[in-house]
C-alpha cells in the first residue's frame, strides 16, 4: 500500500508547484474577465509572465525529481519512499509560491482578488492538473510528470473552460435573484445607459440630478457586466428605491441585449457609438448594431435619450419609432442643448435650454464642453422624470467629477493634474486635450495611447500624436511598439524634438517628470493601460 501512495504523492510535485506559481496566468485570466480570446491575447502580450512560470516549475519539478530518486535509493522500506514523496510536496509549494510571488505584477492597478469563482476555478485547476500528472505518470520515463508545466497557460484555459458550466449555472442564479429583486418593485423607474464612451459619468451625472427627487441607487465604479450589476442590486437595492441606473458595458455583440434581460429597462440613454473594443467587435457597424441593442429592449411607451454626434447616433435617433429625445451642445433639431457657454480650467457654466420649457443657468466643477454634453443627456432624463430646472441646476452645482475622469488634482509641487487616467479612446482623448490647451503656462501630457482599437489602433494613435502637438508643450509617451506611432505623429506636426521623451513605464514616467516640471506647470495624465496590456 506505501508503495501506491508513494506513486499517487510523487506526480503531485508540479501540481502543488504550478497552482500558486501560475498566479500571474490566472490574474491575466481574471483581468479578461475570464474571456478566452481575451485570455490568449493577454498572453501573447505577456509570453514572461506568462510563460515563465510553467518553464521554472517544470525545471523545480525535475531537480526535485531526481532528489527524491537519491533519498528513495538509500530508504529501506516502503513507507520511507512514500514519506520522502510526501515530504518533497511541502518545497514544491514553497518554490511554487516564490516563482509567483516574484513573476506575478506586484504593483498592479487592478489586484489579483481570491474571490469566489478564482477559489473554484483553483479547485477545478487542482483536479486537472492532478488527473494530468497522474496520468502522464504512467509513462515509463518518471520526468515526465515534471513537463506539462511548461504548457501552463493552455492548461489554466483548460480548467476555465471545464469550470464554465458551473460558472454559467451560479450566474444564472444571481442573475435571476437580482432580476426577481429589481422588477419585484413595479413602481422602480429602471434606467439603462449605455455608450462607447461617457456611460459612467452620464451614469453618475443623472444620479446626483435625480437624488434632488428621487431616492436613487446607481451601479458603483464600473460595474457595467450581468454579474457586477448584479451583485449591485442583490447587496444595495431596497425598497425604497424609486429609480435604479444601470451601466450597461459591451465587448461583443449580444451583451447589452443580455443586460437588458436582467434590467428591463423602460429608460434608455445611448451617450456615443465610436471606434471603442474594435479589438473584439472588429467593425464601427458591429458596435453600433451591439448599442442599439438597449433601444430594442425598451418597452413601446419606453423612452430613448440620444446624442446628436450628426453621425451614427443621430441615424439611430431617426430609424427609432419609440417616444425619444435628442440632446445637442447647439439646438439645431435637438430637444435639449446648451447656450453662452464658458468654459474655463475652473469648470463650466451654461443656459441649460429645454424645447418648451425655457432655460436656466447652470454652473459645473466638470472641465469641458464633452463634459456639458454628458450633463445635458442626464438633464433630459431629469425633465422627463418630473424635476423642475432649478432642481436639476442645485444637481448639476454639486457634481464632481468621476475618479480619474478629468478629475483636477493639485500635485505636493503645487503643480496642476488632470487625471484622465481611467481609459482613452480617439473622441475622449481629443476633448481631453481641449480641455489642456485652455491651461496657461507649460502643458505636459503623460500617456501610453490607446488600446483595443483593432486594425486601425496605430493609425488612431499617430492621430492623436498630432493632436498632442497642438495641445501641449512637452510629451512624455510611455511604451514601447505602441509608443512609437504616438511618437511619428507628433513629429510629423513638427513637435520640437527636445520636448519629446519616450519611457518604458509609468514608474520611469514619474522620475521623469520630477526633473521636469515646475511649479505653475500643468499635467494631463491621459490613459493609464491595464495591466494585461503591459509590453514586455
Amino acid at each position: 500500500m506505501t508503495a501506491v501512495w508513494a506513486r499517487f504523492l510523487l506526480p503531485l510535485v508540479p501540481v502543488f508547484a504550478s497552482l500558486p506559481a501560475a498566479r500571474g496566468i490566472y490574474h491575466l485570466f481574471q483581468l479578461e474577465s475570464y474571456q478566452f480570446p481575451g485570455f490568449f491575447r493577454a498572453v501573447k502580450r505577456n509570453r514572461i509572465r506568462a510563460w515563465l512560470p510553467g518553464i521554472l516549475v517544470s525545471a523545480a519539478s525535475v531537480g526535485l525529481y531526481y532528489g527524491y530518486d537519491l533519498l528513495a535509493t538509500a530508504a529501506s522500506a516502503e513507507w520511507q519512499r512514500t514519506a520522502i514523496a510526501g515530504a518533497l510536496l511541502i518545497p514544491a509549494a514553497l518554490l511554487g509560491w516564490l516563482i509567483g510571488r516574484n513573476l506575478n505584477e506586484r504593483k498592479a492597478k487592478k489586484q489579483f482578488a481570491l474571490t469566489g469563482r478564482m477559489k473554484r476555478l483553483y479547485v477545478v485547476s487542482f483536479l486537472v492538473m492532478g488527473a494530468l500528472s497522474l496520468g502522464i505518470a504512467q509513462s515509463p520515463l518518471a520526468i515526465l510528470p515534471g513537463l506539462w508545466p511548461l504548457l501552463l497557460p493552455p492548461v489554466v484555459a483548460l480548467c476555465g473552460l471545464l469550470a464554465w458550466p458551473v460558472e454559467k449555472l451560479i450566474s444564472e442564479l444571481y442573475f435571476r435573484d437580482a432580476r426577481r429583486k429589481l422588477l419585484g418593485n413595479d413602481r422602480l423607474i429602471r434606467i439603462g445607459i449605455t455608450g462607447s464612451y461617457g456611460k459612467t459619468s452620464v451614469k453618475h451625472i443623472i444620479g446626483a440630478i435625480l437624488s434632488e427627487k428621487y431616492p436613487t441607487l446607481v451601479t458603483p465604479a464600473s460595474f457595467n457586466t450581468p454579474m457586477g450589476v448584479s451583485r449591485a442590486i442583490r447587496e444595495n437595492l431596497t425598497p425604497s428605491h424609486q429609480v435604479f441606473v444601470g451601466e450597461m458595458g459591451a465587448r461583443h455583440v449580444g451583451d447589452i441585449r443580455e443586460m437588458c434581460r436582467l434590467v428591463k429597462p423602460t429608460i434608455g440613454v445611448l451617450t456615443s457609438v465610436g471606434p471603442q473594443h474594435l479589438e473584439t467587435f472588429k467593425t464601427i457597424e458591429r458596435v453600433a448594431r451591439t448599442k442599439y441593442e438597449l433601444i430594442e429592449a425598451l418597452p413601446q411607451d419606453g423612452h430613448a435619450y440620444f446624442c446628436d454626434d450628426h453621425a451614427i447616433c443621430k441615424q439611430l435617433y431617426d430609424r427609432t419609432a419609440k417616444p425619444k429625445t435628442l440632446v445637442s451642445l447647439t439646438a439645431g433639431e435637438a430637444d435639449v442643448w446648451s447656450e453662452n457657454v464658458k468654459v474655463s480650467s475652473e469648470g463650466s457654466a451654461f443656459d441649460l435650454c429645454i424645447r418648451g420649457k425655457g432655460t436656466v443657468r447652470c454652473q459645473t466643477k466638470l472641465l469641458g464642453e464633452h463634459s456639458i454634453l454628458n450633463i445635458l443627456m442626464a438633464a433630459a432624463v431629469a425633465i422627463d422624470l418630473g424635476l423642475t430646472p432649478r432642481q436639476i441646476a442645485n444637481g448639476v452645482s454639486r457634481l464632481q467629477p468621476v475618479k480619474s475622469r478629468l478629475e483636477l488634482m493639485t500635485a505636493p509641487g503645487r503643480f496642476t493634474i488632470i487625471n484622465d487616467a481611467f481609459n482613452s479612446n480617439p473622441v475622449s482623448a481629443k476633448a481631453a486635450l481641449r480641455v489642456l490647451a485652455q491651461f496657461p503656462s507649460r502643458r505636459i501630457i503623460i500617456t501610453p495611447g490607446m488600446v483595443e482599437l483593432g486594425a486601425h489602433e496605430a493609425e488612431y494613435n499617430k492621430e492623436f500624436g498630432r493632436a498632442i502637438a497642438a495641445s501641449a508643450d512637452i510629451a512624455i509617451i510611455v511604451g514601447k511598439k505602441r509608443a512609437q506611432p504616438i511618437i511619428s505623429g507628433l513629429r510629423e506636426a513638427g513637435f520640437p524634438e527636445q520636448n519629446l521623451y519616450r519611457v518604458d513605464s509609468l514608474d520611469a514616467s514619474t522620475k521623469l517628470l520630477a526633473t521636469l516640471v515646475r511649479s505653475e506647470d500643468t499635467v494631463l495624465y491621459e490613459n493609464d493601460l491595464p495591466d494585461n496590456y503591459h509590453e514586455a
